[in-house]
């Protein structure tokens, strides 16, 4: 199935794109995405928030064709 998957901040940079379409088996969710996505990668371990079509979900969010999935890291700021 196809999905479209949104970057920000230092996970666009990681990425170097600011979305891309991406195909993914069935019964994936967002956590092992986010999890094939940057297997190698210090931000493996960084706490993201989820979200699919625009609206958040938890990390086990079964995702379907279709589907537009953002990773939202922490914001800092002071």
């Amino acid at each position: 199935m196809q999905i479209t998957v949104r970057y920000f901040a230092a996970l666009r940079e990681a990425r170097g794109c600011d979305e891309e379409a991406l195909a993914v088996s069935e019964g994936t969710d967002v956590a092992a995405l986010y999890q094939q996505i940057f297997s190698d990668s210090p931000l493996a371990v960084l706490r993201v928030m989820f979200a699919v079509n625009q609206s958040y979900v938890g990390a086990n969010h079964g995702l379907v064709d279709g589907d537009e999935v953002a990773f939202i890291p922490p914001l800092g700021g002071g």
